[in-house]
């Protein structure tokens, strides 16, 4: 039986800023992009979360939302330095780390001979070594696999810690709304509720066939998770082949103009979280993915382009022809190349 940490650091860029200066405390924050530029925002905190300001939104409509609202700019290299110290942290209780974010990871605590083994008290001194040395607060989560402990991390956040034990497994999963699922969008959320299912409990009246007959190879992924079941390992070397954003549309972008209106926003995010990739990649073809109405969807790349908005908008124009109808979906990207595989390759025949 495996020992899986997760780690979620609350409000990551905001508690930074309000760490740093803490006039910024106890008033709506948020992190991201000037709303007359069209800029997004990153992250922001608790204060602001409760005018329903959210990640990925637009500047704009998070200032209609909370006027008061003070957004600053990213400081991406603090971020990530911070972000090494935490993990620093991370290595005086396992090797077995799997970084998902800046702000985010897991961690294999099977075999870690601390605490006499025990995951939930490294869990509490992890939280408690991330306070003392750095002055933010993160939310972890244990279980006995990756799908649970992420659930678990989020289950009393800000500043929690949630343990759910082998035997506590079946009674806590049956309760899970499907929503909850790895995987499990909107879409998906939606069918499963037109077919009467609600919670994994729902879920487990239905055998594996069935499900794969509605959902296809999807549908025995569903089956596991609805039994608590997920294998998967946690791995410490997962290299990124691209970054991309994407977003869903509440009103279908009816034409060509309305989606290169979208641009701007969707490229300013995707270029904060590149500056946010370590410097082992480098970024290569640029890519857009367009889903019409339809559920229909086409993606676009082309070598040797730059990462500007003129490249962006040939590409989203070319692939919106595929199609030429009502969009519902846009996502742009960028191809990453692996320095740091291309220097032990070096290495290998050197």
């Amino acid at each position: 039986m495996r020992k899986i940490i997760h780690v979620d650091c609350d409000c990551f860029y905001a508690a930074i800023e309000m760490r740093d200066d803490p006039s910024l405390a106890n008033r709506p924050l948020a992190v991201g992009g000037s709303a007359d530029r069209r800029g997004v925002i990153a992250t922001c905190n608790y204060e602001a979360r409760a005018y329903g300001v959210r990640s990925a939104m637009s500047s704009r409509h998070a200032l209609k939302l909370c006027p008061d609202l003070l957004i600053v700019k990213p400081r991406f290299e603090v971020y990530r330095s911070v972000s090494r110290e935490i993990h620093g942290i991370f290595r005086q209780f396992t090797d077995l780390i799997e970084p998902l974010s800046l702000d985010e990871a897991y961690l294999d605590v099977s075999d870690s001979p601390h605490f006499s083994g025990s995951a939930t008290r490294i869990a509490q001194e992890i939280r408690r070594r991330v306070v003392q040395e750095l002055h933010i607060t993160v939310s972890a989560g244990v279980a006995p696999n990756k799908f649970l402990a992420k659930i678990a991390s989020d289950w009393r956040k800000p500043n929690g810690l949630f343990v759910i034990t082998p035997d506590q497994v079946d009674d806590f999963v049956a309760e899970l709304p499907v929503n909850k699922l790895h995987g499990v969008g909107k879409v998906t959320a939606d069918k499963l509720t037109r077919l009467g299912i609600r919670t994994c409990l729902d879920l487990r009246e239905w055998n594996k066939l069935a499900l794969v007959r509605e959902f296809g190879s999807f549908g025995e992924r569903l089956w596991r998770l609805a039994h608590g079941i997920d294998e998967r390992d946690v791995k410490v070397d997962s290299r990124r082949q691209s970054l991309s954003v994407e977003h869903t549309y509440d009103q279908d972008l009816p034409d060509l103009e309305s989606c290169l209106e979208k641009l701007p926003a969707l490229l300013e995010e995707m270029h904060g979280r590149l500056q946010r990739l370590d410097a082992s990649y480098r970024p290569d073809k640029p890519f857009v993915k367009v889903k019409f109405h339809d559920f229909t969807q086409t993606t676009l790349e082309q070598a040797g382009a730059s990462l500007d908005l003129d490249s962006y908008r040939l590409l989203l124009s070319n692939a919106f022809a595929r199609g030429d109808k009502p969009v519902r979906l846009l996502g742009v990207g960028v191809r990453l190349h692996d320095l740091r595989g291309r220097q032990t390759q070096l290495e290998l025949f050197t």
